[in-house]
């Protein structure tokens, strides 16, 4: 049985991604990891250069509980991937991957809309390495919607949703795919009128982890 660790910077995204993960993967098992100080930190100067290592601490404790493989929930520390499997010596996801190529092979103006300036720039530059593997120069706007971190980290989540949606409508009308770059993000969606697609990344993260697993299990007969 495949054993599956999620690396979480913030509680709100355990329940949704591990409900999507267990009906996706029935067979699978799986186990939460969070340090929910870690966007906060990335702001601070003091404190930013900590986070590769405590990554690295989470990724160790999960190959250590008998993880196969590793997937980061959050945007903030996607750019980590690569370096924490080499160090841990186990396959390590990025949720929001397959919600970049499928961004990029949809259309040429890409609207991305994050809650936090330290989600915003590595979901902007994931995007950009995705767009240079798949040979295109996508037009890429973006925008942080003011108050609406706030707003969830109160518990206001209607308002939350209501500012996001609004910021998903704005830049719709220009826009031939809208980004949402937080997994937070995503009750929003459900609220926006657009005529173009907005993707988030859980349900898209969860599909290409399982093809991963299913490759995995596969190369173990």
């Amino acid at each position: 049985m495949t054993r599956i660790a999620f690396v979480h910077t913030g509680a709100v995204v355990i329940a949704p991604v591990v409900e999507q993960a267990r009906r996706a993967l029935p067979g699978a098992t799986f186990v939460n990891y969070l340090d929910d100080r870690i966007v906060a930190d990335l702001g601070d100067a003091a404190r930013s250069a900590s986070v590769p290592d405590r990554l690295g601490h989470l990724v160790e404790a999960a190959r250590d509980g008998g993880a196969d493989i590793v997937m980061l929930t959050c945007s903030s520390i996607s750019a980590h991937a690569a370096p924490l499997a080499a160090r841990a010596g186990i396959p390590v996801l990025r949720i929001d991957e397959a919600m970049a190529d499928r961004a990029v092979a949809t259309g040429r103006r890409i609207a991305v809309i994050a809650t936090l300036p330290t989600t915003l720039a590595p979901t902007v530059a994931l995007l950009r390495e995705r767009a240079g593997l798949a040979g295109s120069e996508p037009e890429i706007v973006d925008e942080v919607v003011d108050g609406a971190f706030a707003a969830v980290s109160t518990g206001d989540r209607a308002a939350h949703d209501r500012l996001v949606s609004a910021a998903i409508e704005r830049l719709a009308a220009d826009a031939d795919i809208v980004v949402l770059a937080q997994a937070s993000m995503a009750s929003a969606a459900e609220r926006a009128d657009v005529d173009v697609p907005v993707l988030t990344s859980i349900a898209s993260g969860i599909e290409r982890l399982g093809e991963v697993v299913a490759a995995h299990e596969g190369a173990d007969r």
